[in-house]
């Protein structure tokens, strides 16, 4: 009898945002999703704007120049701007992009719980849990209501995980305003 072959398929983890500005908040979920997961390479995919908030306080440039230097230490964080590439700026459109260059690829999409909650009015959101796993790491404030959403309702245990860990009080907006 022949020998069954076991499918090694690689894992990269997605993380989103306007980083504005990057801090250790976001280190430390990629640090969790890459341990707990075993994520070989977290993408760090920085948007020039996000639909749902106001215009970012630093620069595109000055964005992706400090995320880079503040992950140094973190070879397994690639730090990249995706929207002239695929000439757009939506989650859905990238997560294809990445699937597409990345065969034999299982896809993590890492979100805040502040996210989850209006998750279900981001573009094509019920395609973008059929193409991959949706980690959503647990925000101070955030979490009764992002356990109520309508996303988490229809979502949780499918393609949908919420991640308890010891959080990092700390946001870009509050650090927007030191």
């Amino acid at each position: 009898m022949g020998q069954v072959k076991l499918e090694n398929k690689k894992k990269i983890g997605i993380l989103g945002g306007t980083f504005d500005p990057a801090h250790i908040g976001h280190i430390k979920i990629s640090k969790i999703a890459k341990k707990r997961y075993g994520i070989q390479k977290i993408i760090w995919a920085i948007t020039k704007k996000n639909p749902f908030k106001k215009k970012s306080s630093l620069s595109l440039k000055e964005r992706i120049e400090y995320a880079k230097k503040i992950n140094l230490n973190n070879k397994f964080i690639k730090v990249n701007f995706y929207e002239n590439i695929i000439k757009s700026n939506r989650t859905i459109d990238l997560i294809k992009y990445i699937k597409k260059k990345n065969n034999n690829t299982d896809i993590y999409l890492l979100i805040g719980a502040d996210n989850l909650i209006n998750f279900h009015k981001w573009k094509n959101s019920n395609l973008i849990s059929l193409f991959c796993k949706i980690l959503v790491f647990d925000r101070s404030g955030y979490k009764a209501k992002s356990l109520k959403s309508l996303s988490f309702k229809k979502y949780s245990k499918k393609s949908l995980e919420f991640i308890r860990f010891k959080k990092v009080n700390i946001s870009s907006s509050q650090l927007r305003k030191i």
